[in-house]
């Protein structure tokens, strides 16, 4: 059952935000967002930022908030990709991986040590490809169709963006599925796999966490799903017939960050 909008933020000590549609659309920040991290800082809360968006990494997002007013550490930010990357360091070690995902994603599984091969993968993965090419699609098609291990960073259907919205890795792994008859193992949100990359990281426990965003299948499955808090604000994809239609139900529903920043 939902709680109050003040009753639900109580026992809450670190906020994991969504970014796209929840504390930005684009490179327009949303009106009081900022009032509720300052009302995060003053009340002695935590706050982390976890976006499905694997197009990006840390270095990326850090810069990008920064020009919005808001100085955070690249430790303050964690993508799909890099739950993914964490994924493929504990699972397949040494492996030969196939990554279809953007140069930035690219030179970040570079940079973990992970083998990135055109040929002959052990494992095949789909992210946010803003660079997709048939060539590429029809690599990983041919990949998975001859049983490959297929993984995805997140499975978000589209990206919010300030015209609108664009494709995002759950619409290109479609693509796939529909090709080979094969789904794919998602990372990211709304994974344990996030919830137990955030509780190493913080050191937090599930019950001091709330999960933020605009999704419910994504931001708020991934604290009601896995014994934490969710929840959902209606600043991007979600509005009040996607909760009807849903079955996960949000923790609290609230119009914006700054609504939320209003109970704290």
């Amino acid at each position: 059952m939902s709680l109050s909008k003040e009753e639900a933020l109580k026992d809450v000590k670190l906020f994991v935000l969504d970014m796209d549609g929840t504390f930005y659309l684009g490179d327009r920040i949303i009106d009081g967002a900022l009032d509720f991290i300052h009302k995060v800082e003053d009340t002695g809360r935590k706050f982390l930022f976890f976006t499905n968006n694997a197009s990006r990494v840390s270095s990326f997002y850090k810069q990008k908030l920064a020009k919005m007013g808001l100085e955070v550490d690249e430790s303050d930010v964690v993508t799909a990709g890099d739950v993914t990357i964490e994924f493929i360091k504990s699972f397949y070690p040494g492996k030969r991986i196939y990554l279809n995902g953007t140069p930035l994603l690219e030179q970040s599984f570079l940079d973990a040590g992970i083998n990135l091969v055109q040929e002959d993968p052990d494992v095949v993965i789909q992210s946010f490809d803003k660079t997709l090419t048939y060539e590429k699609l029809e690599k990983i098609c041919t990949f998975v169709r001859n049983g490959v291990p297929f993984l995805a960073t997140h499975m978000d259907t589209n990206c919010p963006t300030e015209d609108g919205f664009i494709p995002d890795c759950g619409a290109m792994c479609d693509l796939i599925v529909s090709s080979t008859g094969v789904k794919p193992r998602f990372l990211g949100k709304p994974c344990k796999e996030t919830m137990d990359m955030v509780l190493k990281i913080t050191g937090y426990s599930k019950e001091e966490i709330a999960f933020v965003g605009d999704r419910i299948y994504t931001d708020v499955a991934t604290g009601v799903n896995n014994g934490a808090k969710g929840f959902l604000v209606l600043t991007g994809e979600a509005d009040m017939q996607t909760v009807a239609e849903s079955d996960v139900e949000p923790t609290c529903i609230y119009d914006s960050l700054y609504e939320m920043s209003k109970y704290l």
